[in-house]
């Protein structure tokens, strides 16, 4: 079940959702998500000649080819069409595991309609993330858009899980 405005109001009150800094609730909330900004931190993927990286190969680490990504700190981000970007919301969000909630991540209509992919393949945030929640970004689109720091760039929509998990996340992107 998605939560409505309303339950969103009343996770965050009871702290079921941790989102620092707090959006206005007065603007960031919709019906039935929530919606965060664009940080002002990016990291793209250098071309290496001759490389190639093989996810599926025994003792690969992503944690360890992360090391090749040129981070780029800025106000504004031109992402050319048909490029890649890793970015990041400003909002550092808290979805304690006891919760009973997951969150989804769903692009802004503004950007896809741009040609704007906010999440390629990753919309789960999971009951226990504690984290910044880092956003795969592709333009499919024919003209250079200009990412802004602060823009509204995403939304999270909130749904019960059926119970507790017996743990919560614990992968690569959880926060410290």
């Amino acid at each position: 079940m998605i939560l409505t405005d309303r339950e969103i109001r009343i996770a965050l009150q009871q702290k079921q959702i941790v989102i620092e800094p707090e959006p206005d609730l007065t603007t960031a909330i919709s019906s039935t998500s929530i919606d965060l900004t664009l940080d002002d931190n990016f990291a793209i993927w250098p071309e290496i000649a001759g490389m190639s990286i093989r996810p599926g190969a025994p003792g690969y680490s992503y944690a360890a080819i992360a090391k090749l990504q040129e981070k780029i700190k800025a106000q504004t981000f031109p992402l050319k069409p048909r490029s890649f970007v890793l970015a990041w919301t400003t909002q550092r969000v808290n979805i304690p595991y006891t919760s009973r909630l997951a969150a989804r991540v769903e692009g802004k209509s503004s950007l896809a309609r741009l040609g704007v992919s906010v999440h390629v393949t990753a919309p789960i945030v999971h009951a226990g993330f504690n984290n910044q929640i880092q956003l795969e970004m592709f333009n499919f689109g024919q003209n250079e858009v200009i990412l802004d720091a602060g823009m509204w760039v995403c939304q999270l929509v909130f749904e019960h899980t059926a119970g507790t998990p017996d743990k919560g996340y614990s992968g690569i992107f959880q926060g410290n």
